[in-house]
């Protein structure tokens, strides 16, 4: 089995604990081995960043610093904290008075980072390692006749890495082709869901929100299909607030990608963390 230094984030054990129960079971099933990175802290998240900033690089640092101690390629499922990572060892690469600031932090925990590990989100591992047809091979039970709309949010593309398509990327879309699904042509896939505003300025977020789960009704969508617990946390659990607030009516669920390939792997739902969802899933789904 390939081993990954995996970095679960603070959401994993508390409001996403269905995302680790799915990673874990489907990882399994695929042939990966995630070893959680020994003694591993928060990153900060982004809010932390506009603080301390070289507080913010330097936690998010220690992390790698672990995985990169390990000869493991660095891999978590939150796209906050893989946007959080990624940049941090690239601009420690970049930056010589940044690295020397960082290392001489992380001596105090007999760590050092050079950069030499790979910053990676969970869902690039499974369509760059696994592949499209390893997946759909261990499909068992594919989701014929399912609409997804595949949410990709603004953290995983942009800023723009490595000269990638952040306009209209596919490749989510072409993994849930792989398990059966419909992938519909969801035109809003890399806009923000509103993330920590919610916090600030919450009408300005349920604002954006309405906008993602308007796109995603007017093309039928069946299900959301996220990469990142507070994508998953606004579209899901604040669509009843939605509703309120503008007078509609959406009843639209929201699943990590994880839970999806699980459930056409034939995985249990109980074992996917399914059935703690605020938003009811049709009975197609679970058929």
């Amino acid at each position: 089995m390939t081993q990954y230094g995996f970095y679960p984030g603070c959401s994993l054990e508390s409001l996403a604990v269905s995302y680790g129960m799915s990673t874990m079971e489907t990882t399994r099933e695929l042939g990966l081995d995630l070893v959680e990175l020994d003694d591993w802290n928060c990153c900060g998240a982004t809010s932390y960043f506009h603080v301390d900033q070289l507080f913010a690089y330097t936690l998010v640092a220690r992390n790698i610093a672990i995985a990169e101690r390990e000869g493991l390629d660095f891999v978590t499922p939150c796209s906050g904290c893989y946007m959080n990572a990624y940049f941090t060892n690239k601009y420690l690469k970049e930056d010589p008075d940044l690295a020397e600031h960082i290392n001489y932090a992380l001596a105090a925990d007999d760590l050092t980072l050079h950069g030499t590990t790979k910053v990676r989100h969970l869902l690039e591992v499974f369509i760059e390692d696994v592949g499209y047809e390893a997946i759909k091979a261990k499909t068992t039970r594919p989701l014929d006749g399912i609409k997804v709309a595949a949410y990709y949010g603004c953290q995983l593309v942009r800023p723009r890495k490595d000269g990638e398509e952040i306009e209209n990327p596919q490749y989510f879309e072409k993994l849930m082709e792989a398990i059966g699904a419909d992938a519909v042509d969801f035109a809003s896939k890399t806009r923000c869901c509103g993330g920590a505003l919610m916090v600030t300025n919450r009408k300005a977020a349920l604002d954006m929100v309405l906008r993602l789960l308007q796109d995603a009704e007017n093309r039928e969508t069946d299900v959301i299909a996220t990469i990142c617990p507070m994508c998953n946390i606004n579209l899901e659990v604040y669509q009843r607030q939605v509703n309120r607030e503008f007078g509609t009516n959406f009843a639209i669920p929201a699943l990590y990608f994880t839970q999806l390939i699980g459930l056409a792997m034939g995985i249990a739902p109980g074992r996917l963390g399914i059935g703690k969802e605020l938003v009811h899933l049709t009975p197609s789904l679970l058929a």
